[in-house]
């Protein structure tokens, strides 16, 4: 054994149960100041939010990763191409209409359109899958009409500009997107195990990477949320193309899972019901846990690029539909 190698081994090992001692020792030690930080409003108000946001996308985000294992398992990618039109065209608003049938949120939708892609079916109308099935599902249109019990409009509206952004998004993915942008990360192989350890071993694969971006997305909601104060809401809620801004960009940061946004939107009678369209039209399909999952999921230089374009587009129908329908 030479010098070096002596020295090494009688040296430190940083491992994650040093990192984990330390950590206590730190907590241990600052106990008092800890405790001082974490009784002020505004970090009372930052864990509220932080746990909120999780705790209504985790069920959901379990109930995707499940799809997805069953998809990647048992669904061979040759259903796909019977079921779905062979024209990539025709094959986006047939996907768009699918969304209607996953009972379930944003953070469900992005494992399950993940599994569409590895198993064939076209990148754009899996992204119209991705963007339709938080906001067309029947839970989230019946949370809609209970928040809007006088505007039976709404649910429409809701249904309509939702539809309109997925195809027209995934339209614009058959015409300008590029296959390099699209890189999902790599996943472990089970060629040659069991159907059960395959199952198995996805769902084990997808809660991890997927929850880690869950929770990074939602402590960046709540940070947000924390610091934004709610006397700006009332002066931008009097001009109609500023509200509508407002309320969209207020989606993306807030992070509300999709069955429970229309009560969020419903509570903000100081807004015109066309900005809160937009505001239920926007988050289910860009905020900041969204965004996080949809890299982690897609690639950051995907996420980066489709991200500012569904919001874009989302805007602008919104404002169309708003117009038209309330």
């Amino acid at each position: 054994m030479t010098t070096d190698e002596a020295t090494r081994e009688r040296g430190w090992h940083v491992n994650s149960l040093t990192v984990l001692c330390v950590l206590l020792l730190l907590v241990m030690g600052l106990r008092g100041p800890i405790g001082r930080v974490l009784t002020t409003p505004v970090v009372q108000n930052w864990l509220t939010v932080f746990i909120a946001v999780v705790t209504q996308a985790l069920p959901f985000l379990v109930l995707g990763v499940l799809l997805s294992a069953v998809i990647s398992v048992f669904v061979p990618a040759s259903l796909f191409e019977r079921v779905m039109p062979r024209r990539p065209a025709l094959a986006v608003p047939v996907a768009g209409a699918a969304g209607a049938v996953l009972p379930g949120c944003e953070c469900a939708s992005v494992p399950v359109a993940g599994a569409l892609v590895r198993s064939g079916v076209t990148p754009a109308a899996a992204l119209a899958f991705l963007l339709s099935a938080p906001a067309i599902n029947p839970v989230v249109l019946t949370a809609t009409a209970v928040a809007f019990p006088r505007e039976p409009r709404m649910v429409l509206a809701r249904f309509l500009a939702s539809l309109i952004v997925a195809c027209v998004m995934g339209w614009l993915w058959l015409r300008l997107g590029r296959p390099e942008w699209l890189k999902q990360p790599p996943r472990p192989s089970f060629e040659g195990e069991s159907k059960v350890t395959a199952l198995w071993g996805s769902i084990r694969h997808d809660v991890m990477h997927a929850g880690g971006f869950l929770v990074v997305g939602a402590m960046a909601a709540a940070t947000l949320k924390a610091v934004i104060p709610a006397s700006w809401l009332q002066a931008v809620a009097g001009t109609p193309v500023v509200s509508v801004l407002a309320l969209a960009v207020l989606a993306v940061l807030l992070s509300i899972c999709s069955e429970a946004d229309a009560f969020v939107a419903a509570s903000m009678s100081q807004f015109s019901l066309t900005a809160r369209l937009a505001f239920l039209v926007v988050g289910p399909m860009i905020d900041l846990k969204l965004f996080a999952m949809q890299a982690g999921t897609f690639g950051r230089g995907f996420a980066l690029r489709f991200a500012p374009a569904t919001f874009a587009v989302a805007v602008a129908v919104s404002a169309v539909v708003g117009t038209v329908l309330l």
